[in-house]
């Protein structure tokens, strides 16, 4: 890696002949956990407001978030201690979350789909489980990733991600119309619980050298910020991706407002975008293995901005036409996948031997939640100002944060060339 120094000990470090091996866990860890995801964002509001859900209930919906950008909070307890030390660490956490996880997708096929109050609670509770394996799951990651295998690592990851859209969200939404709400659900609830066979083949190995007790004292959130630069690492977190939110946030709405059809937005937010995900993901890996992680974010920033402005130039007409509109969406979902794998690479490459889920989880709710801030102001911003402005704002914080993000890169490196030597 062109940033850190290899922070993963010799004795968590899979030989070559184990890497597939642990690209299978990862991708089944991560599937696991995908899958009862987006059946929760993409599949079921849909679903309730066409059995007559109100907009105002599904509209809570959107609270289902708070977790995700929350559990950095938890992280310290999941990385301090074994839920079921027979089962190991990071797996004691993941099987017996998944399974409650499942068991809920499988009590909501026996609720009504305009049961807005009970399917809300289930899935927050799901949600709030699935957090907790995220944790676990991230941190195993980061402990046995290398730098490496760490850019495959990710892709996994992100593709993983992708097929979680198409079973999870697209799959369960065709089904429905098909053999009826409470088989599908009872589907997928079987599904979610087939990737979990990868949690019985982790290979887990004492997290660090030093006795239990001294290292559970060191487990924390304030210890992130006693490690050398660690402000820039976070505030690269908090504006690389800062202007993604305000395009995203009304992408699909300005689609609709140039008379895109919506199945065919339907279409490229699902089994499409998990294709380009896939493909992404894999040439993202390629990427960093042959030009650096650096190298990679300047770019994938960089097409990003392209993306932008030209959805600013389609606005203003003066690149007009549904097909342009179309063509920078499809290209910004394929770049977005790419960007996951790079500075999930980046995170874990940023992160702790000693806390691996502490660390990564702060740094991706950071990035969360500066991402939500801005889906939440784009609307107010469209329709104060137009998607015009909106658009040409985010193109210019997005060549902004490139920018940053350039200086404060060189700046880690710098950092990190300047420490001694470690054996």
């Amino acid at each position: 890696m062109d940033l850190h120094k290899d922070m993963i000990p010799a004795t968590a470090r899979p030989g070559a002949e184990g890497q597939s091996r642990l690209y299978a866990i990862l991708g089944g860890l991560y599937l696991a956990q995908g899958i009862p995801t987006y059946l929760l964002l993409v599949a079921l509001p849909p679903l309730m407001r066409e059995a007559g859900a109100s907009r105002t209930a599904i509209g809570l919906f959107s609270l289902l978030m708070l977790p995700l950008v929350l559990k950095f909070a938890i992280a310290p307890f999941v990385d301090r201690f074994a839920l079921f030390p027979r089962l190991g660490h990071r797996r004691g956490w993941v099987i017996p979350t998944q399974l409650l996880v499942s068991a809920g997708i499988a009590i909501m096929a026996f609720v009504e789909p305009h049961q807005a109050g009970a399917l809300f609670a289930i899935a927050l509770l799901i949600t709030l489980l699935s957090s907790i394996q995220d944790i676990a799951t991230d941190g195993y990651a980061v402990r046995r990733l290398t730098t490496k295998s760490r850019p495959v690592g990710n892709a996994v990851q992100a593709g993983a991600v992708a097929l979680g859209v198409i079973l999870g969200g697209t799959l369960a939404l065709v089904l429905v119309h098909r053999i009826g709400w409470t088989p599908t659900i009872l589907l997928v609830s079987a599904l979610s619980l087939l990737p979990l066979v990868a949690a019985f083949w982790m290979d887990e190995e004492p997290p660090v050298s030093q006795p239990a007790e001294k290292s559970k004292e060191r487990i924390g959130l304030l210890q992130f910020f006693r490690r050398p630069n660690a402000w820039l690492i976070l505030a690269f977190a908090l504006s690389y991706r800062a202007s993604e939110g305000l395009v995203r946030g009304m992408e699909g709405t300005y689609l609709v407002d140039i008379k895109v059809p919506t199945e065919w937005i339907g279409y490229m937010s699902g089994a499409a975008a998990a294709t380009a995900g896939l493909l992404g993901a894999a040439i993202a890996a390629l990427i960093i293995r042959e030009a650096g992680l650096s190298a990679t974010l300047i770019l994938l920033g960089g097409l990003r901005s392209l993306c932008f402005l030209a959805f600013a130039l389609n606005a203003f007409g003066i690149w007009p036409g549904i097909a342009v509109a179309l063509s920078a969406s499809a290209f910004q979902t394929f770049i977005r996948y790419m960007e996951l794998v790079a500075i999930y690479s980046f995170f874990m490459a940023s992160s702790s031997d000693k806390q691996p889920g502490t660390d990564f989880t702060l740094l991706t709710c950071a990035e969360l939640v500066i991402y939500l801030i801005g889906a939440s102001i784009a609307g107010y911003l469209a329709d104060r100002l137009g998607f015009e402005a909106l658009f040409s704002i985010a193109t210019v914080i997005s060549v902004l944060g490139v920018g940053l993000s350039v200086w404060m890169l060189q700046k880690i490196k710098r950092s990190v060339e300047a420490l001694p030597a470690t054996t």
